[in-house]
């Protein structure tokens, strides 16, 4: 089982989060993140953010990034959007 967390931040404070868990073992890694930050977004009511290069970078090392206001094509009210593989 593929579980991803989705977190968002304001003023240094978690406000929500949500955790979206991909069975299937037909797909890539690639494609369960991808359908977990869908998933994480539409249940967050967001819009799904741009992968910047950082956050490709970040998230190939770490297995979790950071999305801020540079990310979204829409203004955010939030800091920051954090996104973070629990277990695959």
């Amino acid at each position: 089982m593929f579980r991803m967390s989705g977190e968002l931040y304001k003023d240094g404070r978690m406000i929500r989060d949500c955790v979206s868990r991909q069975t299937g073992y037909d797909v890539s890694r690639t494609e369960h993140v991808f359908k977990a930050l869908q998933e994480i977004c539409e249940y967050m009511d967001l819009a799904v953010p741009i992968w910047l290069d950082p956050n490709i970078r970040e998230f190939q090392k770490k297995s979790k990034t950071l999305f801020r206001s540079d990310s979204f094509v829409e203004p955010i009210s939030f800091d920051y959007l954090k996104i973070e593989v629990i277990e695959e």
